[in-house]
C-alpha cells in the first residue's frame, strides 16, 4: 500500500535565490534536520541520518528551468520511494516549495512528511535570515580561489 504526503511552505524570498540551495543536492544536510552528511557522486545521492542510516537515492530530475528536483530511495526500508521539490515564483521576492513524497510502506510517507515539514522550515529560516549552513556552504562555493604562486 502506497502512501503519499505533501508539505508546503512561502518563503520571503526569490524563486532563483531559494532553488539555489534547493538545486544542489550536495547541500541538503545543511537545511533537513536529521540528515548529517550526503554525498553526490554522477546521479547517485547517499545521505546518511543522524542514527548512522545511510540512504541511497537516484537522483532523477534536477531541472533549474521549472525548478523541480526529484529523487528516489533505493531499497532499505521502502519498496518504493518518490520525492519531489518544486520551487515556485511567487512574486519577486516570494516562492512557494513544495516538497511531496510517495512511499511504500505507506506509513514511511507519515514519517517523510513530517520531516519534510521540518526540512523546509530550516530552509525557510536560512533563506529569509540570509544565513545558516546551506548558505555558508553556497557562499564557499561562490567565493574565488587564489592559487599560490612560486
Amino acid at each position: 500500500m502506497r502512501g503519499s504526503e505533501r508539505r508546503q511552505r512561502v518563503v520571503e524570498v526569490s524563486a532563483a535565490r531559494a532553488w539555489a540551495v534547493v538545486g544542489r543536492p550536495e547541500l541538503l544536510h545543511h537545511w533537513f534536520p536529521g540528515i548529517v552528511d550526503c554525498q553526490v557522486e554522477g546521479r547517485t545521492r547517499t545521505v546518511t541520518t543522524g542514527m548512522g542510516l545511510s540512504l541511497v537515492e537516484d537522483i532523477l530530475t534536477n531541472d533549474p528551468l521549472q525548478r523541480r528536483f526529484q529523487y528516489r530511495i533505493s531499497g532499505g526500508v521502502f519498496r518504493e520511494h518518490l520525492a519531489t521539490i518544486d520551487v515556485v515564483e511567487l512574486a519577486p521576492n516570494r516562492c512557494l516549495v513544495t516538497y511531496a513524497s510517495d512511499a511504500d510502506p505507506a506509513p514511511m510517507a507519515i514519517v517523510l512528511g513530517g520531516a519534510m515539514a521540518g526540512a523546509l522550515e530550516e530552509l525557510a529560516r536560512q533563506l529569509e535570515a540570509g544565513t545558516g549552513p546551506a548558505l555558508d556552504a553556497l557562499a564557499a562555493d561562490a567565493a574565488p580561489t587564489t592559487e599560490a604562486t612560486a
